[in-house]
């Protein structure tokens, strides 16, 4: 996701953003070590988050790049950044047991004086317990803050160039569950499914080409389909199985990820129950999915149809979606689920999840949607009716 995908007046905008909230927190310095986060404020785009890295956002002045020697050209290459704000630890300190990347960062702060109101994110995949131990040593406890999800919050509204990547990965989704469904047949082993699914998405079409996404596919089959994160196996495809996709084009970063059940043979009763409950709770969702209206009023929709259909679901049923970087798509902020009072804005977008898993089976129909004012709308174009074969 190099920078030129954005002009700088909307880099400009995100730092605005960013900087009106580290100022609500009484924050002055930003340590931003998520790598979705680096690259929204910057643009940095590079498999190097698992390595200690970060960009350093003060109050004031252009934001800093810091991070392994060895991926500082990658930096100059994909951020808007001026080659002297681009930063660097010792390549002799990688995975090393006795120094730390992180000494590095401390004399960096020290340097430009920010020793004083720093906020790290501290519940984030990418920044470790002895990364917390050595900033707190230097500059004391009372002077680090949790800003854990303070640029995550920022993301959540996304902008038109955005929302068109976002249509764009949809593209790809709808290509890759056409493979699916063309390929989806009695005896084909799950993993060389999985393979031509994945390489349709990576391929792309003729003028959109696809990258990595943030999240293997989910493809579980039968009973294995009654947990709800199973990737996949060998096991050739059988009759009498529910086998749902969880998948995801990647444009640029930006994702729309789209489950589809299908099925060998003739679905039984309470599987056909159970589409006709989560087809509904889409309906009702998107009908009620407008700007004003509440988290937990959407997830209502779900809920509700599946309790008309006998059902009841005790997991979130969505979560916000955009750019990503593994292992997960989503932004980790709002849910959809009861208690989350955020109120939805026009063009936040969603990963609406109404899956069922009983004990013996599984079914995910999802949709990746944004808010409107006239309701949730579908980024992608794909059937949801169960595929069966």
């Amino acid at each position: 996701m190099p920078a030129n995908d954005f002009t700088t007046t909307e880099y400009a905008r995100r730092l605005e953003k960013t900087r009106r909230a580290m100022a609500e927190r009484g924050l002055k310095t930003l340590v931003i070590c998520d790598p979705s986060n680096m690259a929204w404020l910057t643009g940095y785009d590079g498999w190097s988050f698992y390595v200690p890295q970060a960009v350093i956002l003060h109050e004031s002045g252009m934001p800093m790049w810091w991070g392994r020697t060895q991926d500082k050209p990658g930096a100059a290459l994909t951020t808007w950044l001026e080659a002297d704000h681009l930063f660097d630890w010792p390549e002799e300190h990688v995975q090393h047991p006795d120094h730390h990347p992180f000494d590095s960062l401390v004399d960096l702060l020290r340097e430009y004086g920010w020793v004083e109101a720093i906020g790290v994110e501290m519940d984030n995949y990418y920044f470790s317990a002895r990364s917390y131990q050595i900033l707190e040593t230097a500059f004391g406890r009372d002077g680090l803050a949790d800003a854990t999800g303070l640029v995550n919050w920022q993301r959540a509204v996304k902008s038109e160039q955005e929302l068109q990547l976002m249509r764009s990965a949809g593209r790809l989704s709808a290509h890759m569950h056409g493979v699916l469904r063309a390929e989806f047949n009695e005896g084909i082993a799950k993993n060389a499914l999985v393979a031509r699914v994945q390489a349709a998405g990576i391929e792309g079409l003729p003028d959109l080409p696809g990258d990595y996404p943030a999240i293997a596919p989910i493809a579980p089959s039968g009973i294995e389909a009654s947990a709800s994160h199973i990737t996949w196996n060998d096991r050739p495809l059988a009759p009498g199985e529910a086998t749902y996709f969880e998948i995801s084009g990647c444009v640029r970063r930006y994702h729309c990820p789209i489950s589809r059940t299908l099925f060998l043979g003739s679905p039984p009763e309470d599987i056909r129950r159970g589409e006709a409950a989560i087809l509904q709770a889409i309906e009702d969702t998107f009908a009620v999915a407008k700007p004003g209206v509440s988290c937990e009023e959407v997830a209502s929709c779900v809920y509700e149809s599946f309790g008309r259909a006998g059902y009841i679901k005790g997991s979130r049923t969505g979560y916000p979606v955009g750019l990503s970087y593994p292992p997960d798509w989503g932004e980790r902020t709002m849910s959809l689920r009861p208690g989350d009072t955020t109120k939805l804005e026009e063009n936040m977008t969603f990963h609406l999840m109404p899956g069922l898993w009983t004990p013996d089976w599984g079914m995910a129909i999802t949709e990746t949607f944004v808010v409107t004012p006239n309701g949730g709308e579908p980024l992608a174009d794909v059937p949801r009716e169960i595929v069966v074969k």
